[in-house]
């Protein structure tokens, strides 16, 4: 099962890369002298640019073969088996197993996912709080 972000984020990031690229092609045309600061701002839209085709083609979330594993880079998996306890606390879900937790940030998941996941979960009959 893939949990995909909001539509919203997605297009906040590509929103951010087109704003910085204009603002990279208006100071280096309008600019006397070149600086090197100036490419900085081709640098910063290439970032978003790369933050949105990484959050549209992976999602946020992965639930496959018994593991639930963050779509980013540095993102923790955790096996299912090994969740004790699952807290939903200011519009966060927080996975505890003995030595890990995982938030899942329900504010970044688009809408009709979310009832998907928390049915997944209530799968595990572990205790909610």
């Amino acid at each position: 099962m893939k949990i995909p972000y909001k539509k919203k984020q997605l297009n906040i990031n590509l929103i951010l890369g087109i704003v910085w690229l204009i603002n990279g092609i208006v100071q280096t045309y309008f600019d006397e002298k070149l600086r090197w600061y100036n490419f900085g701002w081709f640098f910063l839209s290439g970032v978003y640019f790369i933050i949105y085709i990484n959050q549209k083609t992976k999602n946020y979330l992965t639930i496959e073969n018994g593991i639930i594993k963050e779509n980013y880079p540095f993102g923790k998996k955790i096996n299912l088996d090994e969740i004790k306890l699952i807290k939903h606390f200011a519009g966060d879900i927080i996975l505890k197993t003995g030595k890990t937790e995982l938030t899942i940030n329900t504010l970044l998941i688009d809408e009709k996912s979310i009832p998907e996941l928390k049915t997944e979960l209530k799968k595990l009959n572990v205790e909610w709080k």
